[in-house]
């Protein structure tokens, strides 16, 4: 079997969708299946256009917020804390034990302590300059 490597910036769906299948095989034959789900909660406007909110997935008892995005019209009003508690109660409804996120922003680091979330981890200059900061929290149990 010949084995070549390709780097590319530019990868295809295709060989994307290859590691991504392999990866989750070689997990589920490990660990058993992940019960992966995408979870979004969305801030739409009086239009119904979606401008803000919370992407990420449960899978193994886990919330994993990956993406948070607040508006600057809806900063300083604790949307970013009804998010995640509107994300963390399904999470909840899905049997998730706990929830994780990261980040490298200092407000955004201040809000999900605010929210419970505690520091597990940190990497030092991502980017440089700053840290990343790992955070967990407890969910509670329905």
């Amino acid at each position: 079997m010949m084995t070549e490597f390709d780097i590319t910036d530019a990868p295809s769906d295709a060989d994307l969708a290859a590691i991504s299948q392999g990866l989750t095989a070689f997990n589920a034959a490990d660990i058993g299946a992940s019960q992966r789900r995408a979870l979004a909660v969305l801030i739409r406007d009086d239009e119904g256009n979606t401008i803000g909110g919370i992407s990420g997935y449960t899978g193994w008892g886990w919330l994993f917020t990956q993406w948070l995005f607040v508006p600057d019209t809806l900063r300083g009003q604790g949307m970013a804390g009804k998010l995640l508690d509107a994300a963390e109660a399904e999470a909840a409804a899905r049997g998730c034990f706990a929830a994780w996120i990261d980040t490298f922003n200092p407000q955004a680091l201040r809000a999900y302590q605010r929210q419970g979330y505690t520091i597990f981890g940190e990497l030092p200059d991502f980017p440089v300059g700053r840290s990343r900061f790992f955070l967990q929290k407890k969910l509670p149990q329905r």
